[in-house]
């Protein structure tokens, strides 16, 4: 064992009397709290109602739950359906095993039943929760260290992870430290969210540009830190990688494309949030009178990009009030 190290909880559960607290839950909830915080903001600043975003959250997170344990159980069945293995395990979602493409694409369906029915557009609404995301991940991941899973390969680094003998996989019953890789894909999530919020900040990214940097930030460092794992899954190997990096390389150049073609038809910010066009806090412009029109609903400002009076808000971002840090 290395001098300096990272030391695992004895334990991943406590006890409030008869009821059991997990860690791996708690990591979980208080992710999704930071997403849903985040994602107001930035809905309100987008010109949305407070609120709505916890009204999608009511919808988003069940459903991103039972995808992400569909996405689970589909690449990991054997652990279920195999020899030795049990179907009921599948509803212990406090063991760990909630695949992150699941969570994210059921969770995007729920979302987008939730705004259609609310009349929000689904473009400005991703664009707008699509950083939190990574802080729901980041916190998310160290639901792996409560539970001693998902850790990388053997090392002796400084920052190296204990793990106790019986969370060992087979080949490994004499090392003791292992690579953090939910420490690295904590780090690598809140970078990226930075630099995600940094370059909204700059460039006022819509049309779902902003989700497609989502998902290009989190597969640039989900593949090497997959490459990392040693976790004995089912399509661990496929032509030489393991099925998850397969999974970013793939999301990685879907999302770079629609970035580029979304770019070049639609620059710049959507007018409104909503499909009857309406901005939470201003209201629609007024067409001249006598010109034989009835008023009109288009915000004020640049049709394509949103800007206009609400650059008068804030010069440096064009966000208005309530912009995210």
């Amino acid at each position: 064992m290395t001098v300096l190290s990272i030391p695992s909880p004895s334990s991943g559960v406590w006890h409030l009397g008869p009821l059991p607290v997990r860690g791996y839950a708690l990591a979980i909830i208080l992710g999704i709290i930071a997403s849903i915080w985040i994602g107001e903001r930035r809905w309100a600043a987008r010109g949305g109602r407070p609120g709505e975003v916890q009204d999608l959250a009511v919808w988003a997170v069940p459903f991103g739950l039972v995808g992400g344990r569909l996405y689970h159980v589909a690449t990991d069945h054997d652990r279920y359906f195999g020899a030795g293995g049990s179907a009921w395990k599948i509803l212990y979602v406090w063991e760990g095993g909630l695949g992150v493409w699941g969570s994210i694409f059921l969770g995007a369906v729920g979302a987008m039943i939730a705004a259609k029915r609310r009349g929000m557009r689904i473009a400005p609404m991703v664009d707008a929760l699509a950083p939190g995301l990574l802080v729901a991940q980041a916190i998310g991941r160290w639901g792996n260290w409560f539970n001693q899973e998902l850790f990388g390969k053997p090392t002796d680094l400084p920052w190296a992870l204990e793990i106790d003998a019986e969370h060992r996989p087979a080949g490994y019953e004499d090392q003791a430290t292992f690579h953090p890789t939910f420490l690295y894909e904590f780090g690598w999530n809140l970078l990226v969210f930075g630099v995600l919020i940094a370059l909204d900040r700059r460039f006022r990214f819509g049309h779902g540009r902003m989700l497609a940097l989502y998902v290009m930030g989190y597969t640039l460092g989900r593949g090497w830190i997959e490459m990392l794992r040693i976790d004995d899954v089912e399509l661990s190997d496929v032509h030489g990688l393991r099925f998850n990096v397969w999974t970013s390389i793939v999301l990685f150049v879907v999302a770079a494309v629609y970035f580029v073609v979304s770019q070049r038809r639609h620059p710049g910010q959507e007018a409104s949030p909503y499909v009857d066009g309406h901005v939470e806090g201003r209201e629609p412009a007024l067409t001249p009178a006598g010109d034989g029109s009835a008023a009109g609903t288009e915000p004020e400002g640049d049709a394509e990009t949103g800007r206009g009076d609400r650059d008068a808000h804030d010069p440096g971002t064009g966000s208005g009030p309530g912009t995210p840090a």
